[in-house]
Formats: structure tokens, sequence, C-alpha cells
């Protein structure tokens, strides 16, 4: 029996139908397509820096893409309309730094980012971020200068842009793009650290890690129940662990000429050996080859091993290959608040706080980061100081973020960008076994001094 029949007037009835089937399928596809384009939300706009250079993230439901109507430099205002933004009423606030006040609204069928700046500036760069590790949003990051003298800062706070659009991706975990094309985001939360992975913990530390936050003393700090394991008197060896960024499948920031993870595992073992030599410290490392050991791990190796400090070594990345220097970073407030969520939403951290209240648990988890974090910066400025004159250092050389790796409430820690891979000259010093050597010897002399200093100094600041 036949179907599908034509006949001299053209198709069937059959062929006509399926036509149209086909036609009314196209034109749904097309609709659902120019939906997706569109279904991008604004989630919150966040600052960072100060009246020279400020950092602009937008945070998105999805993916975006703007294009610069004004860059700021003829009137003192940067533009930009995105394609993909679906905005319902007009949003506005005040900024920071260079940023006097912000606005989006629709322009042309598009949405359209307004930044009145304090006077003259321009954008250096911009780009986007997907999510990654522990960030479930898109970020727009735009970093904008100041032509001439810098303008007088904005003294208004940082303002978070009105929930635009509810979503699950609307309250992100801050931390960690798989690499950064420039140096990291704003004030609060800048952005992709690694990947890492394991050897065995139980190797070192012979039991499951636990630890527990007590206070004492007006002051808050951690002890191992571990018995043995259990953080070393004073006047003992100091416990360091030494991360080095990326490793196995991960290679990180790709240079000219090298991998990330080869230069900072290069420079791990450098900065072991020589801190083994003063015979005051033991050396934990995160990795000692090339495997991959997920981020977690890497927190749960330092807490398990009582570590005193921990310090992540990288290499940074960028889109213009004249941009150099080294970084630090320390926690974020943000970054702190996501601490919060892990160790009381069943996080893989193991924290155990004394007594059965739970506001009492928030107060001692809250004295003991606060603790760690002043240690944690007073560390940073000791390192800065003391690889200064070893290396080139960026503009704003101490910064905060949200990494994975930080989020220890009770060891210090901070992660090194040791300079940027993709500069040519920056890669041939992270590669040069004496130039590392060089710079390595200063991060251990920083390590000493830090230690040496009074246990007031190093802890409340």
């Amino acid at each position: 029996m036949r179907i599908l029949g034509a006949s001299k007037g053209g198709f069937g009835w059959g062929a006509r139908l399926l036509v149209a089937l086909a036609a009314g399928a196209l034109a749904f596809a097309a609709n659902a397509s120019r939906s997706a384009e569109s279904s991008a939300s604004p989630l919150k706009l966040r600052f960072g820096g100060d009246n020279a250079s400020t950092r602009v993230v937008l945070e998105l439901s999805e993916s975006a893409s703007a294009e610069v109507v004004s860059n700021g430099a003829a009137d003192g205002r940067v533009v930009l309309d995105f394609s993909r933004l679906s905005v319902g009423d007009g949003l506005d606030g005040q900024g920071k730094g260079l940023v006097k006040a912000w606005s989006i609204d629709k322009a042309h069928g598009r949405a359209r980012l307004s930044l009145d700046l304090n006077g003259r500036g321009h954008i250096r760069r911009r780009f986007l971020l997907p999510p990654g590790e522990g960030v479930s949003v898109y970020r727009y990051v735009m970093d904008i200068e100041a032509d001439g003298p810098a303008p007088k800062a904005s003294p208004a706070p940082r303002m978070q842009v009105a929930q635009a659009a509810k979503s699950p991706s609307a309250d992100p975990a801050p931390m960690s793009a798989p690499r950064l094309p420039t140096d990291a985001e704003g004030d609060d939360q800048p952005t992709g650290l690694q990947k890492a992975s394991l050897p065995d913990i139980a190797a070192f530390t012979g039991r499951k890690e636990s630890r527990s936050v007590v206070a004492q003393g007006g002051a808050a700090r951690s002890e191992s129940t571990r018995g043995e394991a259990a953080r070393a008197p004073t006047g003992a060896r100091k416990i360091i662990v030494i991360d080095a960024g990326h490793g196995g499948h991960d290679p990180g920031a790709l240079g000219g000429h090298s991998h990330e993870k080869d230069v900072t595992l290069a420079a791990a073992k450098a900065l072991k050996a020589r801190l083994e030599r003063s015979g005051r410290f033991k050396v934990v490392m995160t990795r000692d080859s090339d495997i991959y050991i997920p981020l977690e791990k890497r927190v749960t190796i330092a807490r398990s091993a009582s570590a005193d400090l921990f310090i992540s070594l990288h290499a940074d990345s960028g889109g213009d290959s004249k941009v150099r220097g080294a970084t630090v970073y320390t926690l974020s407030s943000h970054g702190a608040d996501r601490t919060v969520k892990n160790v009381f939403g069943g996080g893989f951290m193991n924290v155990q706080l004394p007594g059965r209240d739970l506001s009492v648990k928030q107060i001692l988890l809250d004295l003991t980061q606060r603790h760690t974090l002043n240690r944690s910066g007073a560390f940073a400025e000791t390192l800065l100081e003391h690889i200064s004159t070893r290396t080139p250092l960026l503009r704003r050389s101490h910064r905060d973020a949200g990494y994975m790796v930080l989020l220890a409430p009770d060891v210090p820690a901070v992660l090194m960008e040791m300079g940027f891979i993709t500069n040519p000259q920056d890669e041939t010093s992270l590669n040069d076994r004496d130039q590392r050597a060089r710079l390595m010897d200063g991060v251990a002399d920083a390590i000493e001094a830090y230690f040496d200093k009074p246990a007031v100094q190093v802890a409340e600041r």
C-alpha cells in the first residue's frame, strides 16, 4: 500500500504533512535557540582595586559576549552592550575605586552596562571566565585604569547587583577557573586555581584526618585529635606543606616552552631542599611527581599533617605577553564564608568543634578563622618583602581570593604566583635552575623570618 504519493499537481498530502511538521520543528528549534541565547542574567556586580586601577566582575548565569561602545577615555564613561544578557527593570548602584556609579538597562534591544568613572580612564583588558572548580557562574571581568593622575576614589562600598534572576548559580562558591588569562579577580574572589591529587594521606599520617578547633586564651587555635600526630611543642621543627600547582593530566598554564605543572614541581623541590638544610622544618609535599591531586585533597594533606604553614606555588598566565611579576594571595572574606558552608554543610573538611550549641560552634570557627587569616596575612607581607629583591612584583602584589587550597580554617596559607609563564623573561627565570633557586631562597628566608617573629606579631595584627 502506498502511503506517500505524488500527483501531477505536486506532493501528496503525506509529503505536505511531513513538510509542515519539519517546518514547525525548525521554527521551534529556532525560537528555542533564540531563547537560549538570551537566557543569561546578571547575578552580581563586584569591584576590586583602587583609584588607579579597578577590576569589575559581572557574574552571569550563562555565557555572554559584549561590545565596547565607549572605553572611557573620551568622556569618563565606560559603556558595554551585551548581546545575550536579559534584564528586566533597570539596575543601578554605586561603585568603588575608579567607578563612581553603574547601571544596567536596555538599549537598542540589548542589555547595556554603563560605568561612570571618577575621571578619565580606559579599559585595559576584559575577558570571560567560565565556571570551574567551585565556581558555578560565568564571570565577565574588566580591568579599568586611570589616565593621568589617579582620581579621588569613590567612598562607596562594594555593591552587589540585585538578584535579577534566581538560579542555582546565584550564590556561587568562589574559586577556580581552570586557568586565569590574567591576574585574579576582584577583592573578594579571584579565580581559578588548579586541580591536584593526592598520594595516600595515610602514608604519612597513619590515620584519618580529624581536627578539633577550640578557643583558648581569647584567641582560637587548632589542635589535632590524633595523639602522636598532634602539633609539636614550641621549639620543635615547624611543619611546612608545599603544594606544587597542577600535575598529571592537568598541565596548568602553558608558556612558550614549558608547562606550569613542571615549573611548580621544580620550584617546590628546590624550596623543600632549602628548608630541610636548615634543620628547622619538616616538609610535606602534596605531590613530588607528575601526578594529579584534587584540590580538596591538598587541603586535607595540610590539615592531616598539622601544618604550621601551607604554601601553594603556581605560575600565572595572561593574554598580554608583556605582563610579568609575582603575586601572593590570601583567603578572601568570600572564601571564608565558603569554609563555613563547607564545615557546617557536610563538606570535605572534618572539623571537630566542642559543644552541642551550633551558635557556639560558629563563634569558635569564626575566632579560628580570624586567627588563621591574620597569620596568613602576616606571612604574605613577609614573603613579598623577601622576594621583592629577587623577582619583579605586580603593582598590587598582595591580593585575596577564594581559592580552594586556602580554605582550611586552621592552617595559615598563601598561594604564590611566581611569575607569568606567558612572559618570556618570567618563563626563562622559572625554568633556570639558578634563578629558580634564588627565588626559593627568598621564600625560605621569608618562612624563617615569619617564625622568628614574636607570637603576638604573627597572631594578631
